[in-house]
């Protein structure tokens, strides 16, 4: 979990930088995504890195849902009774809402997918042209508030999932005075807040 999580927190971050360049203007924008389907295409053909990058992602995830699971399993197993009464002493919202938050994660990408990739709930999709697909999207309220949640959603997840990663991996020590819990802290309201200024912008009508 600890490995596939690091994956795709990379991720996340490579794709907020780029989607960042919405504020550079539709030419920018638009050639920051042509750029990702050519990128490669001298020696790949063009889109096949894309697909390649693609493949590992599509395993990352499953790899993740799958460690996911399991660890719940042995959760479970390890206590089959529940407590008749628990009151959270070493442990923060963000831990508690793991799983939870790992499904509306998912619900949450496809439904991306079906707006961005796929078009399908997109009210003006126009393949190719993706600035105007994001603005087509973000510029509907309920839409650009669905956006928001989802990147609180998001912000938990990664901000337990980069803290719990740093320690599985060995890569930290027990410590009274966690100093990566508060830049694993920084990170996702980074990440919450890059994501979610794009929804407002276009919603406030500063994009286009």
């Amino acid at each position: 979990m600890a490995v596939t999580g690091v994956i795709l927190f990379l991720f996340v971050v490579a794709h907020l930088l780029g989607n960042l360049k919405i504020f550079e203007g539709p030419a920018a924008f638009d050639a920051y995504a042509e750029g990702l389907r050519t990128v490669g295409a001298p020696f790949f053909g063009r889109g096949w890195l894309l697909w390649i990058a693609r493949v590992v992602l599509i395993v990352a995830v499953l790899a993740h849902m799958w460690a996911a699971i399991e660890t719940t399993r042995a959760s479970w197993r390890a206590r089959p009774v529940s407590y008749r009464r628990l009151e959270p002493v070493e442990t923060t919202y963000a831990a508690r809402t793991m799983r939870w938050g790992g499904v509306l994660i998912v619900v949450y990408v496809i439904y991306h997918l079906l707006d961005f990739t796929f078009g399908r709930v997109n009210p003006s999709f126009v393949a190719g042209d993706v600035y105007h697909n994001v603005v087509a999207s973000l510029r509907v309220g309920p839409v650009a508030a669905a956006y928001i949640a989802a990147m609180v959603v998001l912000g938990l997840h990664l901000y337990h999932g980069t803290w719990s990663s740093i320690r599985t991996l060995g890569l930290t020590r027990p410590s009274a005075d966690p100093f990566r819990r508060r830049v694993s802290a920084v990170l996702a309201w980074a990440i919450y807040l890059g994501f979610s200024i794009i929804p407002i912008a276009v919603f406030a009508g500063i994009i286009k």
